[in-house]
């Protein structure tokens, strides 16, 4: 009897799986940092990608471990997915860039510290500039917004891991601005890069 009860001890104990979940950081900040590039030009469309390393058991960087459990890890998320709705808002945000860039030249807008444009200036610009201005920054907010969504989507990333995506965007906007630009520190003052 004590011999069925050591068989049923470790078929449980063996079965027992730990999975590893984790927000794939890395990736979103690869794919942030190509999509703001070719947002606001200097890339040539290639991105380059870093192979995972190997899950394998006796691959060189894992150890030995007596657990009876097996470890599952959740494979990294493919962040550069191209499904229509990711590339219908990429190609969006890099057409509206060219209208943008004057008004972030004059310091009209500017980058805030969430990564979106705000206003930050009307003067010197005729009524219909500010109008435009103002329509091209609300098309542009919303079309990050649903990227960052449509992103956590496509990768399945839960919804509330959302903010993270777009605090990564912000700190590539943020980095990725052109000198003489105007941008939000984490503070919330404003400053020329």
């Amino acid at each position: 009897m004590p011999g069925r009860v050591t068989v049923v001890l470790l078929l449980i104990l063996s079965a027992c799986v730990t999975v590893n979940i984790y927000f794939p950081a890395a990736a979103v900040q690869r794919a942030a940092d190509e999509i703001v590039k070719e947002t606001w030009g200097g890339s040539n469309g290639k991105s380059e990608r870093v192979q995972p390393q190997s899950l394998l058991p006796f691959a060189p960087h894992r150890t030995l471990s007596l657990s009876l459990t097996r470890e599952v890890f959740a494979q990294e998320a493919d962040i550069n997915v191209s499904n229509p709705a990711i590339r219908g808002l990429r190609d969006s945000i890099k057409r509206r860039s060219g209208a943008i860039k004057p008004y972030m030249d004059k310091g009209s807008a500017g980058i805030n510290q969430d990564g979106l444009l705000v206003v930050r200036s009307s003067e010197g610009l005729s009524l219909k500039e500010r109008a435009e201005v103002q329509q091209l920054i609300e098309a542009e907010n919303r079309d990050r917004e649903a990227l960052y969504a449509e992103i956590a989507k496509a990768n399945n990333i839960p919804p509330d891991a959302v903010p993270k995506i777009k605090g990564i965007f912000a700190k590539s906007w943020i980095d990725q601005a052109q000198t003489g630009w105007w941008i939000q520190d984490s503070q919330g003052n404003w400053k020329r890069k």
